[in-house]
């Protein structure tokens, strides 16, 4: 076995039905005492529920989460805990509420306890993402990494299909990057196929979903929640490449959504880098139950057949922006292991902006 290097960090997870309960217990071994409760418009009615959880520990609920977590956002959170005076955070949502969440950790120091109710896997890595004047600038600091998890499946069930298909897949691209990254190790690439083969039998039982009272579709929530805390863990270990550089490029300049991006861009981004990473293809097919197929175009027909979006020209994306997009990948670029070269990147965004299927390289 090849010698390597790996980082464990400390943090607390509790899994399970019901695990939302408790909350004010989880809060109390943090010492958290005053806790403002972070979430998006959208999910208020969640924040309210770990509110009442929490009991007087709560002094508000700032529901202004945001993707991408524009610079002006995090400052108003940032200055609603200091008016506060809170002594911790509660992010209950998905990626935009967590990473609003790290913004605010970032800046006071303050501690995160974060409730994923989707598969983005933000609360598994010390990463954090700020976007301003159309940049987003990504950086790691142990500061905002959460200090405990709590994975409710329960919070997950009445997740809308389309966001628990592309979040899933934006799970699946953390640990599909990872397997190729210049510092992955045993263990990581251990998460990284077990995280991909959970959540590449859960989304099809999910995307069925003949009953939510069912308790095979309760497995396959609980199932995907597992696969995406395993693929978060993984991004949180390793060094990302091009597939996060293309969606952040994509995400903070034209402002797309962050799972859909890239749930479009993986298979392309997987495809650009085949020929430099087969041991890493070979994994991610024999993951996705398509052992021996060429895995950037196993990957495509899985999204498709959950009915994801294929193209980014569905996401309002224009192919006049495709040249502007090519120049800011190619700007600081991520360790890759091919060469990002402007001919192959001016390819993968023409084929993931018609949503092209990969084909083998001749």
């Amino acid at each position: 076995m090849d010698a390597f290097s790996y980082r464990t960090r400390p943090q607390r997870v509790v899994f399970g039905a019901g695990s939302l309960r408790r909350l004010a217990e989880e809060a109390e071994k943090l010492g958290m005492h005053r806790i403002l409760v972070l979430c998006t418009p959208g999910q208020r009615a969640q924040a309210e529920l770990a509110a009442e959880f929490l009991g007087a520990k709560c002094v508000g609920i700032f529901d202004q989460a945001v993707m991408h977590v524009p610079i002006e956002s995090a400052r108003q959170a940032v200055q609603t805990a200091i008016s506060s005076n809170a002594d911790g955070m509660v992010a209950i949502g998905g990626g935009s509420t967590i990473g609003l969440g790290k913004a605010i950790a970032l800046e006071s120091s303050l501690p995160v306890l974060a409730v994923p109710t989707t598969y983005a896997g933000s609360e598994m890595t010390p990463i954090y993402g700020l976007t301003e004047s159309g940049v987003k600038r990504t950086g790691r600091d142990p500061r905002v990494l959460p200090r405990t998890v709590i994975y409710d499946p329960e919070l997950s069930h009445e997740l809308p299909l389309s966001v628990s298909v592309t979040s899933g897949i934006n799970a699946i691209a953390h640990a599909a990057e990872g397997l190729y990254a210049h510092d992955r190790n045993p263990v990581s690439d251990w998460m990284a196929r077990e995280g991909i083969a959970a959540l590449a039998k859960a989304l099809p039982v999910i995307a069925r979903r003949s009953s939510s009272a069912s308790e095979a579709y309760s497995e396959a929530r609980a199932a995907a929640l597992y696969g995406a805390w395993l693929c978060g863990a993984v991004l949180g270990s390793v060094t990302v490449g091009l597939h996060h550089k293309v969606c952040h490029t994509l995400g903070g300049a034209f402002n797309l959504p962050h799972a859909e991006v890239h749930t479009i861009i993986l298979p392309h981004a997987l495809a650009y880098n085949a020929r430099a990473a087969s041991g890493a293809m070979a994994d991610i097919a024999t993951s996705l139950g398509a052992e021996g197929s060429f895995a950037p175009a196993a990957m495509f027909d899985f999204s498709v057949s959950l009915g994801a979006p294929a193209a980014l020209r569905e996401l309002g994306l224009h192919e006049d922006d495709l040249a502007r997009a090519g120049e800011l990948v190619l700007r600081d670029q991520y360790p890759n292991p091919r060469p990002l070269e402007a001919d192959g990147i001016r390819r993968l965004l023409s084929d993931a902006y018609a949503g092209r299927r990969p084909k083998r390289a001749d």
